[in-house]
């Protein structure tokens, strides 16, 4: 069987040359380190952990501890390290980085079916197939020639991402649907009805094409404004680099620059009239539908590099917001990465280049469990493929399934996301009326239960 190249010895790059030499496949793991680092490395070991040592939350109950936990049961060797060198750190899985790292390296270095070699790679390699998991700071040459391969308007250089928001947290007394200029408006008696279906039916969704519209009056938007110009805010790191696109301002830069240039940026009202009062808000945020079940929506414009404490005390602030359960909070960073919906096969393969694959932050995932499960999947794909197998995703229930379905998901403008419930569809039947906490703890155990019926069938470790 042909050797596999990987690039790239973060955390999806070792994962994905770990999964392929586990199935008998050779594979050629190429990585700069320690002949050159990126700008935010500051170790030699492989799959660094370059911001935080922690790997969130590791009850099942959230999105990213599920994921986790399916890893774990897959047999993945970032959960299987971090889990060998874990810290305490109440309920998330954080580890010593030096020991995790040391760890991660050692296992590349001694697996008989893994070959390191250590250079920079400025182009994409000849041979195929090949594995891209070269992160979210890409070295320019290698972004330079994806680029020239996909085209440079299918590839980011920045992502500037808005907080995401459960559609059952939301107060619907004082939220509606509706947009701009009257389409997809409902009545106010509509309106009432989604008052009174709170928990996330379906059968509150109102117009299909409506957005979900937050009125502040001028007294509430002047507070909301002056709160965002004082709120603390995340200092970019030295090898960012930060130029702000005018097109994906975070929202306090907006406020910095006047009072009103929110109100006639993502903020402005013309076009809608809130059916209680029938008049036009002084200002709105607009929410738009993320998934197709609608259990969850994004505040449109609102990217933003607020500390994630100052997000949730500012954000709800606005009318409609002030239980809202942040599914994502917001983000402005440098990060490489793809249009996956538009590039990618449902096996992570380049559709216009066959044979070269991408996997971790450069596909589109955040995150350093998103980034690992990337490489798991990328690697078992394709491993199924060269062995002439049946090639077989996990289920959409799953989390991993859900890494899948957020990378061939279509947007407006395709930004990287975590892990979050939205990337699984919702339950059926009873389980719609289930509280948050029960529906989520409903939504892991079915997750589980399709997973491990995939992994037997598959015959993965459980």
């Amino acid at each position: 069987m042909d050797e596999v190249v990987v690039v790239g010895a973060g955390l999806a790059g070792c994962e994905a040359a770990f999964q392929l030499a586990e199935r008998g496949i050779a594979v050629r793991l190429l990585e700069m380190k320690p002949l050159k680092r990126t700008p935010a490395q500051t170790s030699d070991h492989f799959a660094e952990l370059v911001c935080s040592n922690s790997m969130r939350g590791a009850a099942l109950g959230n999105a990213v501890g599920l994921l986790k936990e399916e890893l774990r049961r897959s047999g993945s060797i970032v959960l299987r390290n971090a889990d060998a060198t874990a810290v305490p750190a109440g309920g998330a899985l954080a580890v010593d980085r030096e020991r995790f790292g040391a760890a991660m390296t050692a296992a590349m270095e001694t697996h008989p079916r893994i070959r390191v070699e250590r250079r920079e790679v400025i182009e994409i390699p000849a041979e195929r197939p090949v594995i891209l998991a070269t992160g979210p700071l890409t070295s320019d040459g290698l972004a330079a020639d994806l680029a020239r391969l996909i085209g440079a308007e299918h590839l980011a250089y920045y992502d500037a991402i808005s907080p995401i928001v459960a559609t059952d947290s939301l107060d619907w007394s004082k939220v509606w649907k509706q947009s701009r200029y009257g389409k997809g408006a409902i009545s106010p008696g509509e309106n009432a009805i989604l008052a009174e279906l709170a928990d996330g039916d379906e059968s509150a969704e109102g117009g299909d094409e409506a957005y979900i519209n937050c009125p502040l009056d001028a007294v509430q938007y002047e507070n909301f404004v002056k709160a965002l110009v004082e709120a603390e805010k995340v200092p970019a790191r030295d090898f960012e680099q930060v130029r702000y696109f005018e097109g994906c301002l975070p929202c306090e830069v907006m406020a910095e620059r006047g009072r009103d240039t929110l109100s006639f940026g993502p903020m402005k009202p013309v076009g809608l009239t809130d059916p209680r009062t029938g008049l036009r808000p002084h200002a709105v945020i607009q929410l738009r539908q993320e998934d197709e079940a609608a259990t969850a929506y994004n505040l449109v414009g609102f990217q933003t590099r607020m500390k994630y404490a100052d997000q949730l005390r500012v954000f709800r602030t606005v009318p409609g917001l002030e239980q809202a359960e942040f599914m994502r909070m917001g983000s402005v960073h440098r990060n490489t990465f793809v249009n996956a919906p538009e590039l990618l096969s449902a096996s992570m393969e380049l559709r216009s280049a066959p044979g070269v694959y991408l996997a971790g932050q450069v596909s589109g995932v955040e995150g350093y469990v998103e980034s690992a499960a990337g490489g798991f999947l990328c690697a078992l794909l394709l491993a199924q493929k060269l062995r002439g197998e049946a090639v077989v995703p996990p289920p959409p229930t799953t989390a991993l399934g859900g890494i899948l379905t957020h990378l061939g998901r279509k947007q407006p403008r395709y930004q990287p996301s975590n892990i979050t419930w939205a990337h699984l569809p919702p339950l059926e039947g009873k389980g719609k009326r289930l509280k948050k906490r029960e529906r989520y703890d409903a939504m892991a155990e079915r997750a589980l239960r399709d997973g491990d019926a995939w992994r037997a069938l598959l015959g993965l470790s459980t």
